[in-house]
């Protein structure tokens, strides 16, 4: 232990002397920043700062004020104490701070605490005594105080005179004489405004207060004012939305688009027949997608080893459509032709997303079906189990009465006029049987991928030696426009519900009836719960009003986001939808494995609605073609049956009858994956 130094005795002290920060304060040392910024940021408890000079006045003027009225309260009795005291309180409640104490207390004992005539003779005496001079001195006094003083004192002069404005409403003679001259005291003789030079007179001749005319704009009128005042200057009331002019909606019509008529086309088929592809090279053809995003989409189909799909791309947008191949949600966006602006959708071919196709064949006019023209591929989506059938009911138990068939990939059999010819063949009967008229069904061969035949007719020479006809985009553009309700009551399908910048949010879907203007109040079925429409947009373009056949977005306000899902149906508060759980209909069964009987759970397809529901009863048979009763409380019912059934659905949904709006009285009944019936609504039970 020699070599160590000596532990014990060391003293620590000298070496830390000069590194010991801990128990000094960080106010005692201002060695690190700067005096002004140490003055700025850091608090001093020695330098106090001392208080304000007017609260202190105004303190003793208040005690002078309380010694003053006490010495006047000892000489009364206690109920005259009283009487003065609910008198005080009265004539502070009307006055406010401005008066001191001491001339209300002897104001009240002179007219024996009655607080009208009190009221009466301080504000008479304020008004004749006092010059104009001094009371203009006086009023510049008081606005300074009142910059000067502070927020409680602030609030409670605001709370006065509102309390006074209040009052101003009561039947009594004392609120109904005295508030308009409080309001008015300060100024007496002569004219001054401040901001805006609105001049405004009283019953007794008293110019307003300079607050008062800069409170006054010219929109809007002053609600200070009594009844019996009427204002110099006569203000034009605000304009409201419910007196705007109502619009021919028929002549707007045929003005919008350059006369353009409107058309909702949903484009279906079985998977990988090419739907996407097919109309994102028609977009393509047509300008809709620039040469630069074509080329982006391309270069990243590549990388993710699919470059087939870089058409396709433009209406698949989310990643996973892009990884998995296929469409699953509708894709929608707009083109134009000669005569036409088309809305289209892009609806799914996979069967798991079947009831995302029903909502974009609910809300379509005409319908494209698109079928694989490659050995085995159409035989796959055509028989049992493919989806090319299954589409084409749906879209005409939908209302869908026009469709253009297009056989694409025709160039990988080399534009075979014999295959072309089969495939037809099995379709023309198919299509007849689902109740299609041959006249207002098309086929056209197609080549997605190679854009042969989609805006001009090709010039392959294989095909034009056997076909002549139109290319899609011409037998899309000679399509007969369906009628639209226009006269009817608004009636709008959400199909989307989501949240915008500003205030309220936003609905889609398509007008089924009627028409909208923005300031419209509509009600929201089954909530029950009505909005006011705040904005209006279709295909990205602000509109002030929309009719029956577009699909739009609404922003709307007034009620919670989340009382509204997607199913839900806007209308007319005046002529609203009905809602129930139960009703009658008469439905067409398709082919199905399982006899259909009372209790036989299914899933309801109604517009943009999937709800669960029952078959609570089974009513009759009827004939096909005659609509005869052939039996009545079958048992069962099996395929290809017509009945009449009555179905209760889990909650409340809006509905209407077949007979008043088409396009709102159809319905799909879906059991374990596969559509089982088609149906229209005869009768609503409440």
């Amino acid at each position: 232990m020699s070599r160590h130094r000596n532990v014990r005795g060391y003293n620590y002290d000298e070496d830390f002397e000069d590194d010991d920060m801990y128990g000094q304060s960080v106010e005692d040392d201002y060695c690190c920043i700067s005096p002004a910024t140490a003055n700025q940021f850091i608090y001093s408890r020695q330098e106090r700062h001392a208080p304000k000079e007017e609260p202190l006045e105004e303190e003793e003027y208040e005690e002078a004020d309380v010694s003053v009225s006490s010495a006047i309260d000892q000489s009364l009795d206690p109920l005259s104490q009283a009487k003065l005291y609910s008198c005080l309180d009265h004539m502070r409640t009307v006055l406010g701070d401005m008066v001191p104490d001491s001339v209300l207390t002897q104001a009240a004992i002179q007219h024996g605490f009655d607080p009208q005539r009190a009221l009466d003779a301080v504000l008479s005496e304020d008004v004749k005594s006092s010059p104009v001079t001094r009371n203009e001195d006086m009023t510049s006094l008081v606005r300074v105080s009142q910059d000067k003083a502070p927020l409680p004192q602030r609030t409670k002069r605001e709370t006065a005179g509102e309390k006074a404005k209040s009052r101003d409403a009561s039947p009594s003679k004392l609120d109904s004489e005295v508030v308009p001259k409080v309001a008015r005291m300060t100024i007496s003789g002569k004219k001054q405004t401040m901001g805006f030079d609105v001049p405004s007179t009283g019953e007794n001749g008293v110019v307003a207060s300079a607050a008062e005319a800069i409170s006054k704009r010219p929109e809007t009128p002053s609600k200070g004012s009594n009844g019996d005042e009427s204002s110099a200057a006569p203000t034009p009331g605000r304009s409201s939305g419910k007196a705007r002019q109502p619009i021919n909606i028929k002549a707007e019509l045929e003005k919008r688009q350059g006369g353009k008529v409107l058309l909702n086309l949903v484009v279906i088929g079985h998977v990988d027949a090419g739907k996407s592809t097919l109309m994102g090279h028609l977009l393509y053809l047509l300008g809709n997608v620039n040469k630069r995003t074509m080329h982006k989409y391309e270069q990243e189909s590549k990388k993710a080893g699919k470059a087939s799909f870089a058409y396709a791309w433009v209406l698949d947008e989310t990643g996973e459509e892009r990884d998995r191949g296929v469409t699953m949600d509708v894709g929608m966006t707009k083109f134009e032709t000669k005569s036409k602006v088309v809305t289209l959708m892009d609806a799914p071919g996979h069967k798991d997303f079947i009831p995302n196709m029903i909502t974009g064949a609910a809300q379509a006019d005409v319908a494209v079906l698109v079928v694989d023209a490659s050995r085995g591929e159409f035989e796959a989506g055509f028989e049992a189990g493919g989806q090319t059938r299954e589409h084409a009911l749906l879209v005409r138990s939908l209302g869908v009465i026009q469709l253009a068939v297009a056989v694409n990939k025709m160039d990988q059999v080399n534009w075979q006029q014999e295959r072309f010819q089969e495939i037809t063949s099995k379709l023309r009967h198919f299509l007849k049987q689902a109740g299609f008229k041959e006249s207002d069904v098309f086929y056209i061969p197609t080549s997605g991928l190679s854009g042969e035949n989609l805006a001009t007719r090709s010039s392959v020479s294989q095909l034009t030696s056997w076909y002549s006809g139109p290319s899609l985009l011409e037998q899309i553009d000679a399509f007969k426009a369906p009628q639209r309700s226009v006269d009817k009551p608004f009636r709008l399908c959400v199909s989307d519900v989501f949240k915008d910048q500003g205030s309220g949010f936003c609905v889609t879907g398509k007008i089924e009836a009627g028409y909208i203007q923005t300031g419209d109040r509509i009600l929201a079925m089954p909530p029950n719960e009505t909005c006011t429409v705040k904005g209006i947009t279709l295909h990205d373009e602000a509109l002030d009003w929309a009719a029956a056949g577009d699909h739009i977005s609404l922003t709307v306000t007034g009620m919670d986001i989340i009382k509204i899902n997607v199913g839900c149906v806007f209308c007319d508060p005046k002529v609203p939808i009905r809602v129930c759980t139960r009703f009658k209909a008469r439905i067409l069964l398709f082919n199905i494995e399982v006899p259909v009987t009372q209790g036989f759970p299914v899933l309801l397809h109604y517009q943009t609605v999937s709800e669960p529901a029952t078959i609570r009863k089974l009513i009759s048979v009827l004939h096909k073609s005659s609509g005869e009763v052939l039996k009545k409380k079958p048992k069962c019912l099996s395929k290809g049956m017509n009945a009449i059934v009555e179905i209760q659905t889990q909650r409340p949904v809006s509905l209407e009858l077949y007979k008043d709006y088409k396009e709102l009285g159809r319905f799909m009944l879906r059991y374990v994956g596969s559509t089982i019936a088609a149906g229209v609504v005869t009768e609503i039970k409440d």
